[in-house]
């Protein structure tokens, strides 16, 4: 009997974005793949992802059991696994992470840019989003609107929400005012809740309604500056660390 942990060899070289099951079948016939040093010639056999030895011409291959990645997210993608008619984040990704169960952590608005979570470990992603473990996220926006001191001190206190998505009462939250000027804004807020269009809704109550909303932090981690619109990269060990540590 296989190990738990093992799984067929074109499984894992298709799952790590190596090709096709056809292709990499090839790839195994003509003697280009070796596991722990020999040559494999069956596409079927089963190999330990975690601990054996795969190559490809020579190549070593790389597989990790839980993978996390920072994107920034672009305009109009939908935070989906999959959609028929419209462009997903994963879409964004190559087809080996959502062949490794990796999925959004949470949602950013069809329209808002930045940070977003995509991993395969669905525990860490449910204690991200959980209201119980009140991890913060910080958003930069622009407002058509010139905020001041007054709205600063109504986002500390929780705003009472009521408008045509429904009605709710907002946790304190921070609000800075990075500029203000006759008829526009740009700020940052911050919340540790995540109910439905959030930011834009809490901004349109004090008569600012966002023009553009972009998520810069979740917790202690920050977006990777160097990440324009649509890149990713996996995260750091420092950084999976961080959000385990502001979801524990």
């Amino acid at each position: 009997m296989a190990a738990r942990n093992n799984m067929r060899l074109d499984k894992l070289l298709s799952m790590l974005g190596e090709g096709t099951r056809a292709q990499v079948k090839e790839m195994i016939r003509a003697g280009r793949v070796t596991v722990d040093g020999a040559a494999a010639r069956d596409s079927g056999m089963q190999v330990d992802p975690e601990n054996s030895e795969v190559c490809i011409g020579g190549r070593r291959l790389s597989y990790k059991a839980v993978r996390h990645v920072m994107l920034n997210k672009p305009q109009n993608t939908l935070t989906a696994a999959r959609d028929k008619k419209q462009k997903t984040v994963m879409d964004l990704l190559p087809p080996m992470y959502a062949a490794m169960g990796c999925m959004p952590a949470g949602r950013l608005d069809k329209d808002t840019e930045g940070l977003l979570i995509i991993t395969s470990d669905g525990q860490l992603a449910h204690r991200i989003i959980s209201p119980k473990k009140d991890v913060s996220k910080v958003y930069f926006a622009r407002v058509a609107g010139t905020l001041g001191d007054e709205d600063i001190e109504a986002f500390a206190g929780g705003l009472h929400i009521k408008d045509s998505d429904g009605e709710f009462d907002a946790k304190p939250a921070g609000l800075e005012i990075v500029s203000a000027s006759d008829g526009a804004s740009e700020v940052r807020v911050r919340v540790s809740e995540g109910k439905y269009h959030q930011v834009k809704r809490m901004l349109a109550a004090c008569g600012a309604p966002v023009v553009y909303l972009k998520r810069e932090k979740i917790g202690a981690l920050s977006l990777d500056p160097a990440l324009a619109p649509g890149q990713w990269r996996e995260m750091t060990e420092e950084e999976a660390a961080l959000l385990e540590q502001e979801a524990d």
